[in-house]
């Protein structure tokens, strides 16, 4: 693996912050070395937001924003049509998708899934980042379920858990590779 960078899109309050932080719990239960940090600017609440993620088999030494990244996960349907969400991707990078239908990114493998209905459907509120977090693990390989499952049930106070668990399980099966 050596070192995988991972850059999340979201909107401010859908947890892009959160889930990068989630999935560097889940690869460092696995042994690896990882960073997981925020970009912030003058954001308020809805606004777009990046969140980044390292992950490596050898301890990490840069400090810095993720200029080309190898994943791009993207938590709301609507940032493609505002932001360029492929910016700096690495040519054969990953892309995970919240959305219905898929879109193509050029020279990159793109995965989908409806996250915002899968958090409606399980968590009852429009919040879709460990929903995301189970398309992730699904596209990539980077981390396992199990390890996404015990971050999550670290991390969430006990009445959220297994509804959070539950929508990162269905995101897990309902990702979709664009073909």
């Amino acid at each position: 693996m050596c070192l995988i960078e991972v850059r999340w899109h979201g909107r401010g309050g859908q947890g892009a912050v959160t889930a990068a932080r989630l999935l560097a719990d889940a690869a460092f239960r696995e042994g690896k070395y990882v960073q997981a940090f925020p970009f912030f600017g003058a954001e308020r609440r809805g606004a777009p937001v990046l969140a980044f993620t390292r992950i490596s088999d050898v301890p990490i030494r840069i400090h810095s924003q993720v200029y080309s990244p190898d994943v791009v996960v993207v938590l709301d349907p609507t940032l493609p049509r505002v932001v360029d969400i492929a910016a700096g991707l690495k040519i054969g990078g990953t892309v995970v998708l919240n959305l219905k239908e898929p879109m193509t990114v050029p020279h990159a493998k793109v995965f989908y899934v409806d996250a915002n209905a899968i958090a409606l459907e399980v968590l009852k509120a429009p919040i879709t980042n460990t929903a995301m977090l189970g398309a992730v693990a699904r596209a990539t390989n980077l981390v396992k379920l199990e390890s996404i499952r015990e971050t999550i049930q670290s991390y969430f106070p006990e009445k959220l858990v297994d509804k959070n668990i539950r929508a990162a399980e269905v995101a897990y099966e309902r990702t979709v590779e664009l073909t």
